[in-house]
């Protein structure tokens, strides 16, 4: 098991890591890169952060920030392979040491008693918890267009081929006009870092995921897009391309965050 060391100067057996920049952030914490960084008491710098979460020797859960994000993409991408990577940052890059997890892990370090918020001291923050994505909302719909994201291929199977783009003035679902009413308002005036973001796709294309209040967009630069909204529970409206939606998605890559 990999460790690196807490603030306290415990031993951290690390579970997993998740990075923390405008481009790459755990979706299901915020709508935004500034968002999710308020919610886990960091400041939003450009640069970005890694998240290692782990427990230490009496089983408590902790989350070690740290500046060094390079050292963190690459132990993910490390394991991603399944190769062993000691994910151990230096100790100047060490930001500060969280109580608890902002993400659930069904995973828990061997040898050590379960995992559980570690005693509170006095001046510490409130231990960090997963948001609850139970029940539908803002949570379980971010986690909805990652699902699409990465399954475009059977959504998009799903979709036949008389949807179209929905403009104001038509028939179109009002809650689907609103959401892309907002997103083309993105490009005359950029929101916070995070709200759009660029990813790998197959050929040329690239797959892009725009947030907003109360609605997420995934869509492909060369195809469709798909559009969830917290008042509609478990519904995915899919956009046609149409005459504008190809404008609108190649505006947005424009300005999307992308993964250094």
């Amino acid at each position: 098991m990999p460790t690196t060391e807490s603030a306290d100067n415990d031993q951290l057996f690390v579970l997993t890591a998740v990075l923390l920049t405008p481009a790459q952030f755990p979706s299901v914490l915020g709508d935004d890169y500034p968002e999710v960084c308020a919610g886990l008491g960091l400041e939003p710098y450009a640069e970005g952060y890694g998240l290692v979460l782990g427990q230490d020797g009496d089983g408590g859960r902790w989350t070690v920030v740290t500046e060094d994000v390079s050292l963190v993409a690459c132990a993910i991408a490390a394991w991603d392979c399944g190769m062993e990577y000691d994910l151990s940052p230096g100790e100047s890059s060490i930001v500060g040491a969280l109580p608890g997890w902002p993400l659930a892990l069904a995973v828990a370090a061997p040898g050590v008693p379960q995992p559980h918020d570690p005693e509170p001291q006095e001046g510490d923050p409130a231990p960090l918890t997963p948001p609850d994505a139970e029940e539908w909302g803002p949570a379980q719909r971010r986690l909805g267009a990652d699902e699409i994201a990465m399954q475009w291929a059977a959504w998009r199977e799903q979709v036949e081929g008389d949807v179209s783009f929905a403009e104001p003035g038509d028939e179109a679902h009002e809650g689907v006009r609103r959401v892309l009413k907002e997103a083309r308002g993105y490009v005359n005036e950029p929101p916070p870092p995070g709200r759009v973001r660029s990813s790998f796709a197959v050929g040329e294309a690239r797959t892009l995921r725009v947030d907003g209040p109360g609605w997420s967009m995934v869509a492909r630069t060369d195809d469709i897009a798909f559009v969830l909204l917290d008042d509609e529970p478990g519904e995915v409206h899919p956009v046609g391309r149409g005459p504008e939606l190809p404008g609108l998605l190649a505006s947005l890559e424009e300005l999307a965050e992308r993964p250094v």
